[in-house]
């Protein structure tokens, strides 16, 4: 069995410039991925897909292959990451080589840990699941959400919840939007049945804003100390 990891890492991040680069506690933020991948023994090959000569370079400093670069279309505002990972494959199956599973890990995923990527690995192995992912619980219940107007009126999303106390009411998670486990025939064919691993809040933080950032590295000291 071949497992492949794929890192899409573009040069052009708007929001945070150079944030795939940027360094975090010490270290490009890029190199805690390649880091968590290295560190769980699982795959065959792990890779960067840029379309950036700095970014490659920091890849493969810190043990990630760059076997090809990105394309112009992959690389623009417009490519969704399922762009990219078909790219990947597709250059690789051009270079004679296949793989069963593959997982993409975000570059900008710091606090992501070896053992949640091996569970959900072992998850999508044993089960019917093509593809499989890490969630975590909301903080708050959404059923307990509000509706804010324009006019500044407050409305309950749920009326039927407002009296229902907060342990009561189902548990709900979402995409912690770090890795993604996916078998590649059935991903490749559109054949979908996703399972998830629930992890721990400390290990996800999303970074678009210079706050982000900072609460990632405040989270990052908080989990390894």
């Amino acid at each position: 069995m071949k497992n492949l990891a794929i890192i899409p890492a573009r040069g052009g991040s708007k929001r945070i410039p150079r944030k795939n680069v940027k360094p975090f506690l010490g270290k490009p933020m890029l190199a805690y991925s390649i880091e968590a991948a290295l560190a769980t023994g699982l795959f065959d090959e792990v890779m960067v897909s840029t379309d950036d000569e700095e970014i490659a370079e920091v890849a493969r400093q810190y043990g990630a292959k760059v076997p090809f670069m990105r394309s112009a279309v992959t690389a623009s505002d417009y490519a969704t990451t399922a762009d990219v990972l078909k790219e990947v494959l597709g250059n690789y199956r051009e270079l004679g080589y296949e793989f069963d599973n593959f997982c993409c890990i975000y570059a900008t995923a710091p606090m992501v840990q070896p053992k949640d990527i091996t569970s959900a690995f072992n998850r999508l192995v044993s089960s019917k699941f093509s593809v499989v992912y890490p969630v975590v619980q909301f903080s708050y219940p959404i059923w307990r959400c509000l509706d804010l107007e324009e006019d500044g009126t407050m409305k309950r999303h749920w009326p039927e919840f407002e009296n229902s106390r907060s342990q009561d009411l189902p548990k709900e998670y979402h995409d912690t939007g770090t890795f993604y486990w996916y078998k590649t025939k059935e991903w490749l064919a559109g054949n979908l049945t996703i399972g998830g691993i629930e992890v721990d809040e400390t290990t996800i933080q999303d970074i678009d804003t210079e706050t982000d950032w900072k609460l990632a590295e405040m989270k990052y000291k908080l989990l390894h100390e």
